[in-house]
């Protein structure tokens, strides 16, 4: 069973940096493709990021191209979120998910595993 817990989210001023981390605690993860999406206050959970299994392709919604960086570490069995240049649009809550059936792509449906969330706040 895959367990997806993130951690890194915080208060951070605009234009500033953060780095969340997802880690699995359970069965493989090197064979999933991974990926990043935030709920921002009122809002419905939207795509930031995905990566496949090698990590030797990435997709970025453009609100976060050049901003944010999506890598993974599979002998660590994790993924990070790299995001700098942050804006208070940025503000959210941050989730990794994981899609266990191999195919990963920008739609919240194709991932049936998602971690707790971690919140992270731009102030301005």
């Amino acid at each position: 069973q895959v367990q997806l817990a993130e951690s890194g989210g915080g208060l951070v001023q605009a234009g500033g940096s953060l780095r969340l981390s997802c880690t699995n605690s359970g069965r493989t993860f090197r064979s999933y493709p991974m990926a990043w999406f935030r709920q921002p206050p009122g809002k419905e959970r939207e795509f930031v990021a995905t990566i496949n299994w090698s990590g030797g392709s990435t997709d970025y919604t453009d609100s976060v191209r050049g901003r944010f960086t999506i890598s993974r570490d599979n002998a660590k069995s994790t993924v990070y979120l790299q995001m700098n240049s942050l804006k208070p649009e940025d503000t959210a809550v941050y989730y990794c998910a994981a899609d266990l059936t191999g195919f990963g792509g920008r739609s919240t449906n194709r991932y049936s595993t998602w971690g707790q969330g971690t919140q992270v706040t731009v102030s301005s």
